[in-house]
């Protein structure tokens, strides 16, 4: 059957944001915060955020702080209002460059550089210790270690491309098919 009433759609496809959300480890409400907020012509505010979305406001407090250090919603304000409203970045590749550019955190970075610090480890022990398991562990380790320096190499050319659009993305799309 069919979904025919618009109300019906978003909360199918609130629905759906909401189990990407929790795929990708984030609470389902940032995803259903989202979904509302960019299928709305008009800023929301929290109170309208909880009506749409049936979640506490504790937790869309919490989600739509969240989603605004993400870069994915932005708050507005109204003369002579005091509450804040929030609207969805439409901009994906904005979003994208924003969402990447916090691999800078402290912390992530700590975690990454946990995985070189491993390495060293491994490959800094006398050779009287080296075992099977050992060498086995520090080729692990070193593969590891491979694929985070090039994904942040690949982080790094992307958030380099400020200007990146749909057209910038089907031209590298293109160069890699080549």
């Amino acid at each position: 059957m069919p979904l025919t009433e618009l109300t019906e759609i978003k909360a199918d496809f609130t629905q759906g944001l909401s189990q990407i959300s929790q795929f990708w480890g984030l609470p389902k409400s940032m995803g259903a915060i989202f979904a509302v907020l960019y299928l709305s012509p008009n800023a929301l505010s929290l109170d309208e955020i909880v009506a749409d979305t049936n979640f506490t406001k504790g937790a869309i407090s919490t989600s739509v702080r969240t989603l605004a250090r993400m870069g994915l919603v932005h708050r507005q304000t109204k003369l002579g209002d005091r509450k804040d409203y929030y609207l969805a970045e439409d901009d994906f590749y904005k979003s994208i460059r924003s969402i990447l550019k916090g691999r800078e955190n402290s912390e992530f970075s700590r975690a990454i550089d946990s995985v070189g610090t491993t390495l060293m480890d491994l490959q800094a022990s006398p050779n009287q210790e080296r075992t099977e398991e050992w060498d086995f562990a520090e080729n692990r380790v070193a593969e590891m270690k491979s694929f985070f320096d090039n994904l942040d190499n690949l982080v790094r050319v992307i958030t380099a491309l400020e200007t990146m659009n749909q057209n910038t993305v089907q031209k590298v799309i293109g160069l890699l098919k080549k």
